[in-house]
This record gives C-alpha cells, sequence and structure tokens, in this order.
C-alpha cells in the first residue's frame, strides 16, 4: 500500500512543555486511539513523514511509536508499516469480576451463554465447593466478549441455592454484580494462573487457530461466612489479555 494511503492524525507538541516531546506525541496518539480516531487496522505514516510533520527529529518519532508498540496498542508489520491493534485487555489481580472490569476500563463487554443449569457436581468441583460428589451444582459456561471480539471462555460452579436468576440476566450483567445483588458478600478467593494451548472448540468460540496460547485462571471464592460460593475455570485469549499487579518488598 503506498504510503498516501496512511492516515494522517492531526498532532501537535509543546516545546515549552517539561513533558518529552515522544511522550506528548505518544499520549495524542494513544487517546487517538482509545477513542475509536484510530480503529484497529489504521496504518500510521512512516516515521519520516511524521517527523517531518511534527517537525520533530526521527529518533523522538521512534521512540513514541516503540512506546504505544510496548503497551500493545501499535504493531509493525514488514512491507506493510505500523498499524493500530486492539488494546489487550490488562486485568488487576483483585476480587472482581471481568465483565466490573471491562466495564471499569470503558470496555464494552457482551455475554453468550452457552451452557446454564443444574448438573451433578465432578470430584473437582465437589472437592473446591466443599460438597459431596454428585451433588446438584448450578453450571454457567459463558462467552465473554469486548467490543464484539471474543475475550474469554468462562466456566463457574455455584451452590444450588447461591443464585435464583436465569440465564439471559446473565447475558446484560457480570456473575459478582449479579452475586451481590443477591445479598452474597465475596471476601476473599483462591486463584492460580496459567497457560496452555487452545483446544480445537476454544479455538472456534475464541478466534483463534488451535494450539494458540491461552491464558488460565482458576478461582474459588468464598463469602464472609467462609462458605465457597462460586469456583470458576476460565481461559483467555493471550493476545488480547494480560493480568497485572503490584508487587511490594516486606
Amino acid at each position: 500500500m503506498p504510503d498516501d494511503c496512511a492516515y494522517r492524525h492531526p498532532v501537535s507538541v509543546d516545546r515549552t512543555s517539561p513533558v518529552p516531546l515522544y511522550f506528548q506525541l505518544a499520549q495524542q496518539l494513544e487517546e487517538a486511539i482509545r477513542s475509536g480516531a484510530l480503529p484497529p487496522g489504521t496504518r500510521l505514516e512512516n516515521e519520516m513523514e511524521l517527523a517531518a510533520r511534527c517537525r520533530l527529529s526521527r529518533p523522538t518519532v521512534r521512540q513514541a511509536i516503540q512506546h504505544l508498540v510496548d503497551k500493545g496498542l501499535l504493531v509493525r508489520r514488514r512491507g506493510v508499516g505500523t498499524q493500530v491493534v486492539r488494546p489487550r485487555v490488562r486485568r488487576p489481580l483483585e476480587l472482581s469480576s471481568l465483565y466490573d472490569d471491562l466495564a471499569e476500563a470503558g470496555e464494552q463487554p457482551s455475554t453468550r451463554v452457552l451452557e446454564f443449569g443444574p448438573v451433578p457436581a465432578s470430584p473437582e468441583v465437589a472437592e473446591q465447593l466443599g460438597v459431596p460428589a454428585e451433588t446438584k451444582v448450578l453450571l454457567l459456561r459463558r462467552l465473554r466478549l469486548t467490543g464484539g471480539d471474543p475475550l474469554a471462555v468462562m466456566t463457574n460452579h455455584l451452590p444450588l441455592d447461591v443464585l435464583d436468576v436465569a440465564a439471559d440476566h446473565l447475558e446484560r450483567h457480570g456473575l459478582y454484580e449479579t452475586l451481590r445483588a443477591a445479598g452474597v458478600n465475596l471476601r476473599i478467593a483462591h486463584q492460580t494462573i496459567g497457560a496452555r494451548a487452545a483446544t480445537a472448540a476454544e479455538a472456534r468460540l475464541l478466534d483463534e487457530r488451535r494450539g494458540a496460547p491461552l491464558l488460565t485462571m482458576t478461582r474459588v471464592a468464598y463469602d464472609d461466612g467462609g462458605r465457597a460460593v462460586e469456583y470458576g475455570d476460565h481461559v483467555y485469549r493471550a493476545a488480547r489479555y494480560s493480568f497485572s499487579h503490584t508487587l511490594v518488598g516486606k
């Protein structure tokens, strides 16, 4: 594609500002990406053209672009140039639901319920929820999307007496929001994060290739009485999702 087909987003820098010039440029481009003014797939003009238009040095422009590449907002493709990609969802390690985190981040979460109803608890589910094997529990299996793109497949098991909702309710509301509305006070959770390759079924749901890397998360959440009220086993597209947390020294 010729350079004259690349998008030239209006930017300006304040040379009297103490903010570094590369960061001013990066901030304006990031704002345009997150607002939708530069949608995914948009190809930016090349470094030389952008530097000339903004009256900046090429190293300054290169640093700004690399900053956005490192944040997962731009990608450099050989023979194509620099393109906008859909931002990766970064989720804090907190006792919150994916739906809540996406909504708080200004994303557009939506849900497709894949399975819903009572099932006998497998030995693993029974152990995690602290109930006898074969006890009937509520199974929720959902596909979570953001901006219309699939992000995660979430499988949850709950004791039958915890929730009394219909499947369509969970297409409009997050699970933890629904639990709070039912008077369930989530207090603590044990969580494990890992990674593995996508199965054929997961790949179809997540619009990935079979064997693509997925992040995994299992969580057992307890209420303020110490009862296990939810066991979740989720998989996420690694290209679109990451966990983030802050470490504090002792």
